[in-house]
């Protein structure tokens, strides 16, 4: 039988699922911690509860949070 039952290929499937996982985990870690810096409820639930491996992540990020600025550093 193979690894996990999938035969011959069970080892390459397995690798590729662990890949996947890196890059969900990587870009909901990112998200998760912009939409809590900006204090985004609503987002950070979202991002926190739909698993779209990474894709919402990404949006997130690059088209519905804010433009972080150069001055924003200082409060």
């Amino acid at each position: 039988m193979g690894t996990f039952g999938f035969g011959p290929m069970g080892f390459g499937v397995g690798i590729i699922f662990a890949l996947l996982v890196i890059w969900s985990v990587v870009w909901k870690g990112l998200a998760l911690w912009k939409a809590a810096h900006e204090e985004s409820k609503g987002w950070f639930v979202a991002l926190l509860v739909i698993n779209t491996f990474g894709i919402l992540e990404i949006l997130y990020l690059y088209v519905f949070s804010k433009k972080s600025g150069n001055s924003s550093s200082s409060k």
